[in-house]
């Protein structure tokens, strides 16, 4: 029986949950990479959904529901898989940033250009000057304990995301209303996309890291009313009003937009750009790019201190040197930090070898998925490793279809993962790489050595690493 000064458990409605996983997922700096397949992405993201967001979703909320405290990807993999490899997953879930902080930052640096010169979007100087002072700009704010506050970061998704998706998808629909020639074919056939040649579904990798981050959302599926029921459900709701943003919005980018002359980087405000000239609305590209950067800059402020933190926690089981384990006054773990931010200036200067701004924005667009789906392989290996170590824990949320459905979910998950950190090796088509065999050695460096980093760390770790109960100085 409840005593009487306890408060109700809160519940989460289905809606709720789904417009928390439409956040992690919906982010308008995707739209070009999706329009590149025109109407052949819907095919694309059938395929995903089916392969990898309906087996993350439904294993991570397993393992969430399962162990719910604090910790995460690192908890679960930690309980199966054992100390070493938790710590793999929590790098790697973190190191990922690395290379994706580049590839937003340079979407705020093509959106500025359009307030300043157009012309600068293909600078790759003023690009990487951008990266480089916004992002240590940002990290000496949350060096500060200065973080972005929620209403501000709440304001930033609607105006910067919302607001503007909607608009181009308006757009888009009234372009096509008013009979103006479309960019890409409109038929039955367009929906099969050609297999003939790999290259072409090379942007397929990129749909992986855009439905990615279910994991985080999990943590919240024991506070839904029947998680076995409307779990699923959530996400499934939350898929469709991705699904329908990503769709619509990439399709208006590629009915005005020529497929060859699509920029990764800059194809959303050209897009926009294309819609205002001809409707002679010009006026409004410049508040346009400003709601953009105003929303990418909210979504870069909130996830600089988080993941650092995340990584921060395995000192308690004493996997970082104590140099990391530095806290200042407002407990932000400086030398993280700031390391994060050497790593990410280190991984910008892919802009200046490559010969394009779009180039260097899918190399590292790949490197970032590519570190990401290594965490995935190991949730997916643990899921499988606990249902048969730890039965009797209780868990809210159970994948279907018992021991056979955790093993065909976490199979398609990592059959899929593997397939797309492969697919990242192959260079796009009509996009100028330079020296293919050096765009797949890069990669395949990076990825070493975020594979590598942590392996290596773990092994030398020493007994004084583990944070006791005092908190380390300052």
């Amino acid at each position: 029986m409840q005593a009487p000064h306890d408060k109700p458990r809160r519940v989460l409605s289905i809606f709720v949950l789904a417009m928390m996983n439409v956040s992690i997922m919906a982010s308008l700096r995707n739209l070009p990479l999706v329009a590149e397949f025109g109407l052949a992405a819907i095919f694309f993201f059938f395929l995903v959904a089916l392969f990898f967001l309906i087996p993350c979703a439904l294993i991570s909320a397993e393992l969430a529901t399962g162990w719910p405290k604090s910790g995460g990807i690192y908890i679960w993999v930690r309980e199966g898989l054992g100390d070493r490899w938790g710590f793999m997953a929590i790098w790697m879930q973190w190191v990922h940033n690395v290379a994706w902080y580049p590839v937003i930052m340079s979407f705020i640096a093509v959106t500025m250009a359009y307030l300043i010169s157009p012309s600068l979007a293909q600078n790759k100087f003023f690009v990487l000057s951008v990266i480089l002072v916004g992002f240590w700009g940002m990290t000496w704010l949350n060096y500060l304990g200065i973080k972005t506050s929620g209403w501000f970061s709440t304001i930033g998704v609607i105006v910067g995301t919302i607001l503007p998706g909607l608009f181009i998808i308006f757009l888009g629909i009234s372009w096509i209303a008013g009979g103006n020639i479309v960019q890409t074919p409109i038929s039955w056939d367009a929906l099969i996309p050609s297999f003939s040649d790999v290259s072409n579904l090379v942007f397929l990798a990129g749909l992986f890291l855009a439905f990615a981050g279910l994991e985080v959302s999990a943590a919240y599926a024991s506070d839904v009313q029947n998680p076995q029921k409307n779990y699923p459900r959530a996400i499934i709701l939350g898929a469709v009003i991705t699904f329908t943003v990503f769709m619509l919005g990439s399709l208006a980018i590629a009915v005005v937009i020529p497929k060859n002359e699509i920029s990764l980087v800059a194809g959303l405000m050209e897009a926009f750009k294309a819609f205002f000239e001809h409707y002679n609305l010009t006026w409004i590209l410049p508040v346009m790019a400003i709601l953009l950067i105003i929303g990418a800059i909210a979504e870069v402020n909130s996830w600089i201190i988080g993941p650092v933190r995340g990584l921060y926690a395995t000192s308690l089981h004493g996997n970082l040197p104590p140099f990391f384990h530095k806290l200042n006054k407002h407990d932000v773990p400086t030398r993280l930090l700031l390391f994060q931010a050497a790593l990410m200036s280190i991984t910008s200067l892919v802009f200046l070898y490559m010969p394009q701004v779009s180039s260097a924005f899918w190399m590292l667009t790949a490197l970032s998925a590519q570190s990401y789906l290594v965490m995935y392989i190991l949730m997916f290996i643990t899921a499988i490793k606990l249902r048969y170590s730890k039965p009797s824990v209780p868990r809210a949320y159970r994948v279907p279809f018992k021991m056979k459905g955790i093993w065909v979910f976490s199979s398609m998950g990592i059959l899929s993962s593997c397939f797309a950190i492969a697919l990242c090796f192959v260079p796009p088509t009509n996009m100028k790489v330079g020296n293919t065999t050096v765009y797949g050695l890069l990669l395949a460096i990076g990825l070493f050595v975020m594979i590598a980093i942590p392996l290596a760390i773990h092994s030398k770790r020493k007994p004084h690493w583990a944070i006791t109960n005092q908190r380390p100085k300052k």
